[in-house]
């Protein structure tokens, strides 16, 4: 018996492959992206897709007549396209939940190296300059008892805002829906403006999905709103924050500094950063640990095992493709 065909598009933990191969005629990629025509031509006839951060496009899903099921392995899917999905029937997946710790650490693990100028600091010691520290020498900003602003009150946005109770700080937040009484309670959150957020942070940390409508949310004019002292963090996703606003405010000093983990066409970025020293840069690691990204792959895998049994998967984006699917 055929066993059903399915492209894994990046090496993924051992164990999880290998309970895949249990079921299913695995093809799996390397650490490397495919380039996209080699992953419309390994697409092509496969029933489902396990994904991470691939463009998975109106010509990929053309390539591929037989694809049943897209499920990506991250919870952002901005890299897919859910309208051309749900047009042709096909169930898209993401993995919400399992990271919202994880990534509220590195949101932290950003700000505190932003705040206490840790990267920076590390580079000078390398480069064999410290023979002594000034009294006033690399002077940081203090965490505690700071305002922290949030922008985005999901479930990552409530982790962050959980963590600052052990700074004993001051948390306001904006969301595009307010949260309830008790659930602010519950995270130690004040409600303000869009405006008030950005006038009265110390630290800003963005926590909220990229969208069409959040694209260079944060830009100069929203930038100059901010307090020349301010830091602002983004563990979220790259494209809503305008870096070359964003670089020019740091450059000029019209903010203090930044933590960055996702940027604009990433894994390309703007070069401008590198030549900054009061900005932290991670090269996209906010879920990555090893548990994390582990319970990452295997509720993609639930997805998928879901999707192509006929049932509603647990993590489904385009509820529409499903009720196609019932109709039939």
């Amino acid at each position: 018996m055929n066993k059903t065909r399915i492209l894994v598009t990046r090496t993924v933990f051992d164990e999880v492959v290998s309970d895949l191969r249990g079921e299913f005629d695995v093809e799996m990629g390397a650490v490397e992206p495919y380039s996209t025509e080699e992953l419309r031509r390994r697409a092509s006839d496969k029933v489902a897709l396990l994904v991470w951060a691939d463009r998975i496009d109106v010509a990929l899903l053309d390539s591929a007549p037989g694809l049943r099921a897209v499920c990506n392995m991250m919870v952002g899917y901005n890299n897919i396209d859910i309208a051309a999905c749900t047009e042709r029937g096909i169930l898209a997946t993401n993995t919400p939940g399992v990271l919202d710790d994880t990534t509220a650490d590195m949101t932290w693990a950003l700000l505190l190296a932003a705040a206490r100028r840790v990267t920076e600091s590390e580079r000078w010691l390398r480069a064999g300059h410290w023979k002594g520290m000034p009294f006033t020498g690399m002077l940081g900003h203090d965490v505690h008892h700071a305002t922290l602003g949030i922008l985005g009150m999901g479930r990552i946005g409530r982790a962050v805002a959980r963590r600052a109770a052990g700074f004993d700080m001051n948390v306001i937040y904006h969301n595009r829906t307010r949260l309830d009484p008790a659930l602010e309670q519950a995270v130690g959150a004040r409600y303000v403006s869009f405006h008030e957020l950005l006038a009265e942070s110390d630290f800003l940390s963005l926590n909220l999905p990229y969208a069409p409508e959040n694209h260079h949310l944060i830009g100069a004019a929203e930038l100059a709103r901010m307090k020349h002292s301010a830091i602002i963090v983004n563990v979220a996703r790259g494209g809503i924050i305008d870096d070359g606003a964003l670089i020019e405010a740091l450059r000029d000093r019209r903010i203090a500094g930044a933590g960055l983990d996702v940027y604009e066409g990433e894994p390309d970025f703007h070069r401008g950063f590198l030549e900054l020293d009061n900005v932290a840069l991670a090269p996209h690691l906010g879920s990555a640990s090893h548990a994390t990204r582990l319970a990452m792959a295997r509720l993609a895998v639930s997805n998928m095992r879901a999707a192509l049994a006929g049932e509603r998967p647990p993590c489904l984006i385009n509820s529409d493709a499903w009720e196609q699917r019932r109709q039939v």
